[in-house]
């Protein structure tokens, strides 16, 4: 069932104000936590990652000037060589949820989509900049079920749902125009009526062994705190790390 299983973010956006400029002997080589960043506290306190996890993000949706959800996703390929490209987080699930996790969505035959059904593993971080802090995150992924991605996919803007039928995404492109084309023919497709989801787009849950929280500190001094498990569902350690 849906109901209750994922929070969903839909963060403001704002033009940052008052963004302070300082110079590099005044920083010690990085950001003061006085100047401009909000301070994380003392996040080594914390029990819960996905708790932190979300009062970041929410401060972020508060702070970013665009995209507070976009995170770095990592996977392999089949020779092992590590790929990398921003996607955004589409839900996190709530405490109820056994595996739960980070979801996101794609084109499954995209190389991020061939690269999971392969070694289905990735790596996350987000990396927010007016809050001077970060979050790394990584574990075994596993495909949303059918209803998950309807729901999800029934959200989109209409554009963006005809999109995921127009583009072959990852594979090569002979030019603007061809990709205009296919999106005018898709249209006219769906022209009338609602606009399903391709059975080939559909979403990813990141279901975490790890998760870092970094903070900024003066002369690089940072915070670090880890939290780790050895499978889904299995209680979390935590330690601090060295800068």
């Amino acid at each position: 069932m849906l109901k209750g299983r994922l929070t969903r973010f839909k963060p403001g956006r704002r033009l940052s104000e008052g963004l302070k400029t300082v110079s590099a002997d005044k920083r010690g080589g990085g950001p003061a936590e006085d100047e401009g960043a909000s301070p994380a506290g003392d996040f080594g306190e914390a029990q819960d990652p996905f708790a932190l996890f979300e009062g970041w993000l929410a401060e972020a949706a508060r702070s970013e000037i665009n995209d507070p959800d976009g995170m770095a996703l990592a996977t392999v390929d089949s020779a092992g060589l590590p790929n990398v490209r921003m996607v955004l987080l589409k839900g996190l699930d709530g405490p109820e949820a056994a595996d739960r996790g980070f979801v996101f969505y794609t084109n499954l035959e995209s190389a991020k989509g061939r690269e999971l059904a392969l070694t289905p593993k990735a790596a996350l971080l987000f990396h927010w900049k007016s809050l001077e802090r970060q979050v790394r995150a990584r574990g075994p992924v596993t495909p949303v079920t059918a209803e998950e991605a309807d729901a999800y996919f029934a959200t989109r803007p209409r554009m963006s749902r005809i999109g995921a039928w127009a583009s072959d995404q990852s594979r090569p492109l002979e030019s603007r125009f061809a990709l205009e084309k296919r999106v005018a023919v898709m249209t006219a497709r769906f022209n009338i009526g609602e606009v399903p989801r391709p059975c080939h787009w559909s979403g990813f849950r990141l279901t975490p062994l790890e998760v870092e929280f970094w903070a900024n500190r003066a002369f690089r001094l940072h915070d670090r705190v880890a939290f780790r498990r050895v499978s889904p569902g299995a209680p979390w350690t935590k330690m601090r790390l060295y800068p």
